[in-house]
């Protein structure tokens, strides 16, 4: 629900929603690469323009908006951000109060031994770790569930040297991704996928096969 996102934020970042709304948080997994972006990007070749990811999301919403003919459906995906230069929704805080991933932050830490260093919290799903994306958020404004019952989600790091030692590698070595397997994982990106997201966004066009004209 709407109202349990605005509950544990400042107005600043509040959606323009009731509080009984219904919202889905919409997260990739790592199959994604193969069974949605390389098809797309195949399929859709020269019409490429911006981001092949984004551009692939984009598609797959517009298409789930289509299922419900009858109904408003409301996208906000995880890069738009509002003329303030604020994002449109905080996707992390978004996927722990729909009980999709549990957001890692520094509070979550009883002997914080950072001193006045800035720490970024980090969602982290019960069966992917960190090898999964927040991609946007659907929502319904004209269904009210006023009895939709919150799903706490997994805590999956459950020690104190564990969190630790996720916001440690997340902040200062965020580039290996070790953080991402601070749990084990039912599944992980591909060496090919991880190659693209290690590749400057500008590089990644050629990784797709995508030509010069393209872009």
């Amino acid at each position: 629900k709407v109202g349990w996102y605005n509950a544990i934020l400042q107005p600043a970042f509040h959606l323009p929603y009731p509080d009984d709304t219904l919202a889905f948080v919409v997260l990739s997994t790592p199959s994604m690469f193969d069974k949605a972006l390389k098809p797309f990007v195949n399929k859709e070749r020269l019409k490429i323009i911006r981001d092949p990811v984004d551009q692939c999301v984009s598609h797959h919403l517009s298409r789930v908006k289509e299922k419900f003919p009858d109904q408003k459906v409301d996208v906000i995906f995880d890069y738009e951000i509002l003329p303030s230069r604020k994002p449109k929704f905080l996707a992390q805080t978004a996927a722990h109060v729909a009980g999709a991933a549990y957001y890692y932050q520094r509070k979550d830490v009883k002997l914080d031994p950072w001193g006045k260093k800035k720490i970024y919290g980090v969602c982290i799903h019960p069966k992917y770790g960190g090898w999964f994306a927040i991609r946007g958020l659907l929502l319904f404004p004209d269904i009210q569930v006023p009895f939709l019952e919150q799903s706490a989600p997994v805590d999956c790091v459950s020690t104190e040297e564990k969190r630790i030692e996720l916001l440690e590698q997340f902040n200062f070595h965020w580039q290996d991704g070790r953080y991402r397997d601070i749990i084990e994982v039912k599944e992980r990106y591909s060496e090919e996928q991880k190659a693209y997201f290690a590749t400057p966004p500008v590089e990644r066009f050629k990784l797709l096969g995508l030509t010069q004209e393209t872009q």
